[in-house]
């Protein structure tokens, strides 16, 4: 499998640049096509206008994020007139509520999806509800780009977050183009169980099964020396100097790690570089 359909959503003219810079690397390397929606959020809450509002209210806001899709669009049109790759972009309006469902319908036919990091500072609410469309209505793996210029010009080292679980499973085979590309691949097993049929040989047969689509891997265990999972994820990304991380996302309920906390939220607020997600 290939990667020919490349897909982006952005609502912040602010976050174009390291995602379109990403999506354009990505494209190039793949031959591919790059589709960017450029969307206006009305964030009003419809039901919730106070007394007395009328049409005009909620012709106003409607307005006012058509405004904004304008804008982001002509940012993106700037940035891609210079690539040379093959891409459209489209714009268009959405209630906040509404948002996952214009997302979900154009990610399920694309085979990745590039996004910015959904969390930090000034970042918009419905950045959350467009990465879980991606996945859990789109069916389709995510690429989630920090804040900095740090982005995948060919990730020749990878990590891979392995813990036997389905989320993981399917992460490594929507990524087995780029791991196939890259250089080394480091399947992460952090506090493997001491009982289970891979106790001997943690991520074994994982990387049996990479290894026979020429994946050149190696198997690093690593102990639990640290709090969370993904501090000690992130810190070995940082030892080895890796480029991308491959993990599952959402082992939880999504509800559980929006009020717990979880693995994949704390990777996405606290990781550098690039990670790549499926469910």
């Amino acid at each position: 499998m290939a990667y020919k359909s490349l897909f982006s959503v952005l609502t912040d003219e602010k976050l174009a640049g390291p995602v379109l810079s990403q999506a354009v690397t990505l494209t190039g390397m793949n031959d591919a096509h790059l589709e960017v929606l450029c969307m206006g959020v009305d964030r009003s809450q419809t039901g919730y206008y106070y007394a007395g509002a009328n049409a005009m209210i909620l012709q106003e806001s409607i307005t006012r994020a058509q405004e904004e899709a304008e804008g982001i669009e002509a940012r993106v049109r700037d940035i891609l007139r210079s690539s040379e790759v093959r891409w459209s972009t489209e714009s268009g309006v959405a209630q906040l509520a509404d948002l996952g469902r214009h997302v979900a319908a154009r990610a399920r036919f694309s085979d990745m999806v590039v996004l910015p990091r959904p969390y930090g500072e000034g970042r918009g609410v419905e950045l959350e509800p467009i990465l879980e469309a991606a996945m859990f209505e789109g069916h389709t793996p995510v690429l989630v780009v920090p804040d900095e210029e740090t982005q995948v010009k060919k990730a020749d080292k990878i990590v891979l977050a392995w813990n036997e679980s389905a989320e993981a499973l399917n992460a490594a085979r929507a990524a087995l183009p780029m791991l196939i590309a890259a250089e080394s691949v480091h399947l992460a097993v952090i506090d493997p169980p001491t009982h289970g049929p891979d106790r001997s040989d943690p991520g074994g047969l994982l990387s049996q099964y990479l290894a026979r689509h020429g994946v050149k891997c190696e198997i690093d265990v690593l102990s639990k020396t640290m709090p969370r999972v993904s501090d000690v994820l992130l810190r070995h990304c940082k030892d080895i100097e890796a480029d991308l991380v491959v993990m599952g996302a959402y082992g939880k309920s999504r509800f559980r790690e929006a009020i717990l906390g979880g693995a994949t939220r704390y990777m996405l607020e606290q990781t550098e570089i690039p990670v790549f997600m499926a469910h």
